[in-house]
C-alpha cells in the first residue's frame, strides 16, 4: 500500500491512475465489495453518562441498549473468529483488534510487502522518473503474480525505504549501529540487536550482511532478533528465498514470534531496538473536548447487533488514556483543537454549534511500548523510524489513513470504523512530542535528554549511507528525495 508521499504524483500509471479516478468512482468502488462487506459506520456525538457532561450532548439521543453491551478488549477479542458485534470497544481496542486478531486481523492474513526480486542499479538510471517508472512496473508485475497464484484473495501490498533501496538503506542503518557500539561504555560486550516487525526480514540481512563485511571481527559477537506478531509474516520470514540465506549464512538471527505488549522476560544487556514502521499501526485512542470547560471526553466504538459502527464518548476514565494526558501535560506541547478559547466560545453561541472540539487521536498503545522498553530492556539504545505526516488522513489530529486495495485500486476510507481485517489503519508520529514522552517514560535527567536526537531521513542518510550508490546518472538521488515524510528518534 502506499504508505508514503513517495509515489504521490507519478507512481507510473499504476498507481496515478488509481487515485486519478479514484475521487470520481469511489461509492461505485464502495458498492461492488461483497467480499469485504464493508460496513456502515457513523459518527455520533452522544455519550454513555450525558449528565454527568452537564447535558451538553444530549442533542443526539443515545440508543439505551447500548449501555447494556458489555465492553471488550482486543485481548479478549483476539479469542473469535469473527468480529464482535452487540460490544463495546476503546477505540484503541477496536484498531488494534482490526490490525492484529490472529484470526481475522489485517497483520494476519492480508498484508504483504512489495520486494523487487532484484537491486536496483541506480547508477545506470537515467533519473527520478526513470526509476518511478521501473518501480511501478515492478509494483504491477508483483501485484499480477499474487492475483494468479490466488484469484480469491485481496492481498494489501505496501512498499518501504528498506526494499526499494536495499541494500544501501539498510547499510545506514548498519553503520549507525556500528559507529554507536564502538563509541559505547563497554564494546566488549556483544552486539545485540533487536528489531520490531521486520516484514519480509530485507533490513535485518543488509545489517548482517554489512557488519559480516565491513566489521568482521563485531560481527563475531553479533546476534539478532526479531520479534513479530503476526505468524504470517514470521513464517514468511522463515521460508523466504532471502531469508533462508540468512540462516545459513547468518546463524545469529532468531525469530520471536510474539507481541511486544506481551513481552515478560527482562534484557539486561546492552542492545539496539529497531523499530521501523511499525509505530504507525499502533493502536491510538480518540479523545475530544467539551469546547467550554475543556474536559476531555474519550471515545468509544459500539458495534450493534447488525455489524454497524457509531462512536459515542464519555468522561475519560481509562487508566491509560488519563496517565498519557498527565504526561503530555508535563512536556511543552499544546493541542491544537484547544487554542483560539475566545473564539471556540463564540462559535459555540451560532445555531448548530458543535459542542466537541474536532477528535484528536493520542497513542496510547505508543505509551505502553515505551513501558515495556523501560522495564524489560533498560539499556536499550532504541532507533525508531517513521512517517511523521501523512496525505489523505481522515478528520482529526494525528488522524490515521484509511486504506484498502480492491482489483488493483488504492481506496482510501474517511473513517477508522471499517470492517475489521481489509484495512490498513497507519497513524503519523509526533517526533518531538514523542522525543519528550520516551524521555519521561524511559530516561532521566538532563544530560540522558541531550542523547535523544530527532533527524529527518534525508539528515539520518546523509550522515550514515554512501549515496554516490544510490545516485542517478542525472546526479539525482531517489533515496533523499523519496520518503520525505520520515523521521528518525535515536536515542
Amino acid at each position: 500500500m502506499i504508505r508514503s508521499t513517495l509515489f504521490s504524483r507519478s507512481f507510473s500509471n499504476l498507481v496515478l491512475k488509481s487515485l486519478t479516478e479514484l475521487h470520481s468512482s469511489k461509492l461505485a468502488l464502495f458498492r461492488k465489495l461483497p467480499a469485504i462487506s464493508l460496513s456502515h459506520s457513523r459518527r455520533l456525538t452522544s455519550t454513555t453518562s450525558p449528565d454527568s457532561l452537564n447535558g451538553l450532548l444530549n442533542d443526539i439521543p443515545l440508543n439505551a441498549q447500548y449501555l447494556n453491551y458489555p465492553r471488550l478488549t482486543a485481548r479478549q477479542t483476539a479469542l473469535r473468529t469473527t468480529p464482535p458485534k452487540e460490544s463495546q470497544m476503546l477505540v484503541r481496542d477496536f484498531i488494534d483488534d482490526s490490525l492484529y486478531n490472529p484470526n481475522y486481523g489485517y497483520f494476519s492474513k492480508q498484508a504483504i510487502i512489495f520486494s523487487p526480486q532484484h537491486e536496483f542499479d541506480f547508477n545506470g538510471i537515467k533519473d527520478n522518473l526513470e526509476f518511478m517508472n521501473l518501480v511501478g512496473s515492478k509494483y504491477q508485475e508483483f501485484e499480477n503474480n499474487l492475483d494468479v497464484k490466488d484469484k480469491k484473495a485481496a492481498k494489501q501490498i505496501w512498499h518501504t525505504s528498506t526494499e526499494l533501496f536495499k541494500p544501501w538503506y539498510g547499510y545506514a542503518f548498519a553503520k549507525y549501529i556500528v559507529n554507536e557500539y564502538k563509541l559505547g561504555d563497554n564494546p566488549q560486550h556483544d552486539l545485540i540487536i533487536y528489531e520490531l516487525g521486520a516484514g519480509n526480514g530485507s533490513l535485518m540481512l543488509n545489517i548482517l550482511d554489512y557488519i559480516q563485511k565491513f566489521e568482521p571481527a563485531i560481527y563475531k559477537k553479533t546476534r539478532y532478533r526479531i520479534v513479530e506478531i503476526s505468524s504470517m509474516l514470521a513464517e514468511r520470514q522463515r521460508l523466504i528465498q532471502d531469508f533462508q540465506k540468512i540462516v545459513n549464512v547468518h546463524n545469529c538471527v532468531e525469530v520471536i514470534n510474539k507481541s511486544i505488549f506481551d513481552w515478560d522476560e527482562p534484557v539486561n544487556e546492552p542492545c539496539f531496538f529497531l523499530a521501523c514502521e511499525v509505530l504507525d499501526n499502533f493502536a491510538h485512542d480518540i479523545i475530544r473536548y467539551n469546547s467550554i470547560t475543556e474536559k476531555p471526553i474519550q471515545g468509544i466504538v459500539v458495534t450493534n447487533d447488525k455489524g454497524e459502527y457509531e462512536e459515542i464518548y464519555e468522561p475519560v476514565n481509562d487508566p491509560l488514556i488519563m496517565r498519557y494526558l498527565s504526561l503530555r501535560n508535563k512536556t511543552t506541547y499544546k493541542t491544537p483543537v484547544l487554542q483560539n478559547r475566545l473564539l471556540r466560545i463564540m462559535r459555540t453561541k451560532l445555531p448548530l454549534a458543535p459542542n466537541l472540539t474536532q477528535p484528536e487521536f493520542i497513542p496510547t498503545k505508543l505509551l505502553l511500548f515505551l513501558d515495556i522498553l523501560k522495564d524489560c530492556f533498560p539499556k536499550h539504545r532504541l532507533v525508531i523510524s517513521d512517517f511523521y505526516k501523512l496525505p489523505d488522513s481522515i478528520k482529526g489530529i494525528d488522524a490515521p489513513v484509511v486504506q484498502t486495495r480492491y482489483e488493483h485500486t488504492m481506496v482510501p476510507c474517511t473513517t477508522y470504523m471499517v470492517h475489521p481485517g481489509w484495512f490498513d489503519i497507519f497513524f503519523p508520529t509526533n517526533f518531538e512530542l514523542l522525543k519528550d514522552i520516551y524521555q519521561l517514560v524511559c530516561r532521566s535527567g538532563r544530560a540522558e535528554s541531550e542523547k535523544i536526537k530527532v533527524l529527518q531521513q534525508k539528515e539520518f542518510l546523509k550522515r550514515y549511507a554512501d549515496l554516490t550508490k544510490t545516485q542517478t546518472k542525472s546526479s539525482e538521488n531517489p533515496m533523499l528525495t523519496y520518503y520525505e515524510n520520515v523521521k528518525f528518534l535515536l536515542s
